[in-house]
């Protein structure tokens, strides 16, 4: 129940239950804003919304700077217009919006979360990490362990702002269905290192939890833009490793440490893809067709599960670069093929 100038609201309409030509009012989170022009050079404004349950985009016709500047990022909007499905993505054409008092919403109406519970996730995870046999890697595990503002960050932090496992509790998510994966292949292979690989799967985002914000909207921290998570990553192990002889009495091994730092810092796979460096040894090829396997299908049953249009095919996905067939019928109901949109 929340209120806003004096009308009392039992229960709200989330971004996934909205219908085509339904007149909308409501409060959506601000996560991005632009100021645009149509063919014609008239200026609009186009708003992303979020709630817990997904996000949409918001279009007011018409509408210049005073409006644009009249809310930023992060805030609370009542908005009022209308839901309109177009090309299989529902939006709504704005006919009204308003800056909210944070304290007239209620915050967990707005930030999605995972849909599991986050208890038994890092119960699974540290379940795994104290698995490890050697005493180096095991010691730095708890290292990380004993971090109670780490493990905190970890716990809520999402593995990204968009693209994949974007809610709170998604890095932690990522990490144990990573480590599920990584446990059920790796007897496979016996000669790439079991504990390298597992404790490459936790420490591969670990520098996320500083470069994304993740209070009241997802964005990313000022060392999130300047260094970035794999260096920040990188960091953090320099930093933890210098701990671990206080448990062992005993140095951290350097070429240990080249190798972790390594996984970090190949584990997207191409320079492209932003890895500083390719991987070169069996544990990080492994860590990066693990990670990308359980990105890449979290992307495409996101997008099946959220895409609300008619057609048999999604809208065309930029991560992924392609549409992906939902399945129903042996066309597409918009007419198109697969390749049209390519």
């Amino acid at each position: 129940m929340y209120s806003w100038e004096g009308v009392t609201r039992m229960s709200r309409r989330f971004v996934n239950q909205l219908e085509d030509g339904e007149n909308v009012e409501e409060v959506f989170l601000v996560t991005d804003k632009q100021l645009r022009s149509n063919k014609n050079g008239n200026p609009y404004v186009q708003v992303e919304l979020r709630d817990r349950s997904g996000q949409i985009i918001g279009r007011f016709w018409n509408a210049g700077e005073s409006i644009f500047r009249g809310f930023d990022s992060g805030d609370f909007l009542l908005i009022k217009g209308k839901a309109q499905l177009f090309q299989g993505t529902m939006q709504i054409i704005l006919s009204h919006l308003e800056r909210m008092d944070t304290q007239k919403v209620e915050l967990t109406d707005f930030l999605p979360h995972t849909e599991h519970d986050v208890t038994k996730l890092l119960e699974r995870l540290r379940a795994s990490l104290l698995k490890i046999s050697n005493p180096h890697l095991r010691a730095l595990a708890e290292c990380y362990l004993m971090d109670a503002d780490f493990m905190h960050g970890l716990c809520r932090a999402p593995a990204g702002v968009r693209v994949h496992h974007a809610y709170i509790g998604g890095l932690l998510e990522h990490l144990v269905t990573m480590t599920d994966v990584a446990e059920r292949i790796l007897p496979l292979y016996p000669d790439v290192d079991r504990d390298l690989v597992v404790i490459g799967v936790f420490l591969h985002d670990s520098g996320k939890i500083v470069e994304l914000t993740y209070e009241r909207a997802f964005g990313y921290s000022d060392e999130g833009q300047l260094i970035g998570h794999i260096n920040i990553g990188v960091e953090m192990l320099t930093a933890k490793s210098a701990q671990v002889p206080d448990l062992t009495g005993e140095p951290f091994p350097r070429e240990l440490l080249l190798r972790l730092k390594h996984l970090i810092l190949s584990h997207h796979g191409t320079l492209e893809h932003g890895s500083p460096k390719v991987p070169m040894t069996p544990e990080a090829v492994a860590l990066h067709a693990i990670d990308n396997l359980d990105t890449r299908i979290q992307i495409c049953v996101r997008e099946i599960k959220d895409d609300r249009g008619s057609s048999s095919w999604t809208p065309y996905n930029q991560a992924l670069q392609r549409r992906l067939y939902k399945g129903g019928s042996s066309g597409t109901s918009d007419g198109s093929t697969p390749s049209d949109n390519y």
